[in-house]
């Protein structure tokens, strides 16, 4: 076996049914005193519900989080924090309501509760991408980290197919990139295939129009690991090409990583022939690519980039921008080929 370095991150999870009725004594644990609890527009009436839960520990709800954390947005924010002198965060949603209480606990350092209703796996991550003036851009620190995590299945039984199909992929995504990462090692790769069974299991009755809990239930604990994985090695050139789509576009979030990481999967195919030999046995297929492309096909709207609205001209940009500062990745990031991987998408080819 190859010499490797684990290092894991602190986090306490609280995972099961009917749990989010213990945020509080959650954030009472944090030592909070005024916790700001945070949601986007649409999940405004859960934030006012969490927040008459919590009793006395609740200094208010700002429901404006909106996806890829624009800095405007938490500058918004901020004002509340500043004017109800609030001490912690409580995030309910998904990426961009947790993301949102990343960006104020950058600036501020105080505690997070976050609440997770999709399968993002932001959560588990001391990542953060805030966008500014149309440019995403990620960092690393512990300080983003959220202190507690509460995943309560019951929150996405209301969440429809066509937004917990893609945020499905997107774990996946996180757990497939994980098996090639710089910093993989033999414990992140045996998390990142128990995540890649987990969901890839879970998303076709994800997609059904009867609710099975257990799917649920299963999606987001493989959420939960893809987010341990992603916490813990490096990313590559699928988190890059999306969060410069994402980003520059102002593409969905889940859909645009559900839609990219068959693609990104076969850019690297021949250079990280292990994880996709991982990959393919986490899907039980025998062609890792394929087997993505089919539960993309069967899971997202947009089955291509131009269903995004997308021009070719667009693609130019896009490749331009992806080879700025690059992530590390085992096949060289070079602009042709990354322009050729995007017209694939673009076209919504099976990847080959």
């Amino acid at each position: 076996m190859e010499p490797f370095v684990y290092e894991a991150l602190s986090s306490r999870v609280v995972f099961g049914r009917g749990r989010i009725s213990e945020a509080r004594d959650e954030l009472e644990k944090l030592g909070a005193k005024r916790a700001l609890v945070l949601s986007t527009p649409e999940q405004e009436k859960d934030a006012q519900a969490l927040a008459s839960s919590l009793g006395p520990l609740a200094g208010g709800v700002f429901s404006q989080a909106a996806m890829h954390t624009p800095v405007d947005v938490t500058n918004q924010a901020m004002v509340v924090v500043s004017d109800k002198s609030i001490d912690a965060v409580v995030s309910i949603g998904g990426g961009s309501t947790i993301g949102l209480g990343k960006a104020i606990a950058l600036r501020t350092d105080m505690p997070q509760l976050a609440i997770p209703t999709t399968y993002a796996g932001s959560e588990m991550t001391p990542i953060i991408g805030q966008t500014e003036d149309g440019v995403k851009t990620t960092q690393t620190t512990l300080k983003v980290l959220p202190e507690t995590v509460i995943y309560d299945p019951e929150l996405t039984y209301t969440l429809p197919s066509f937004i917990a199909g893609p945020s499905a992929m997107n774990a996946i995504a996180h757990s497939v990139e994980a098996l090639y990462a710089q910093d993989r090692n033999p414990i992140v790769s045996m998390l990142a295939q128990a995540s890649i069974e987990a969901l890839a299991t879970a998303v076709p009755n994800l997609m059904s129009d009867t609710l099975d809990s257990e799917a649920r239930a299963n999606a987001q604990y493989g959420a939960w690991l893809a987010g341990a994985c992603l916490a813990s090695v490096g990313m590559a050139i699928h988190h890059k090409i999306c969060h410069t789509l994402g980003g520059t576009f102002d593409l969905n979030h889940g859909a645009v990583h559900c839609l990219m990481i068959p693609y990104t999967a076969a850019y690297n195919r021949d250079h990280a022939s292990e994880a996709m030999k991982q990959t393919a046995s986490a899907l039980g297929v025998d062609d890792a690519p394929g087997g993505l492309y089919d539960l993309m096909l069967l899971s997202n709207k947009q089955k291509s980039l131009r269903d995004f609205g997308l021009t070719e001209s667009d693609l130019d940009r896009a490749a331009t921008l992806a080879v700025k500062n690059p992530y590390y990745n085992p096949r060289p990031v070079e602009k042709d080929a990354i322009r050729s991987m995007l017209q694939d998408a673009f076209e919504g080819v099976r990847p080959m």
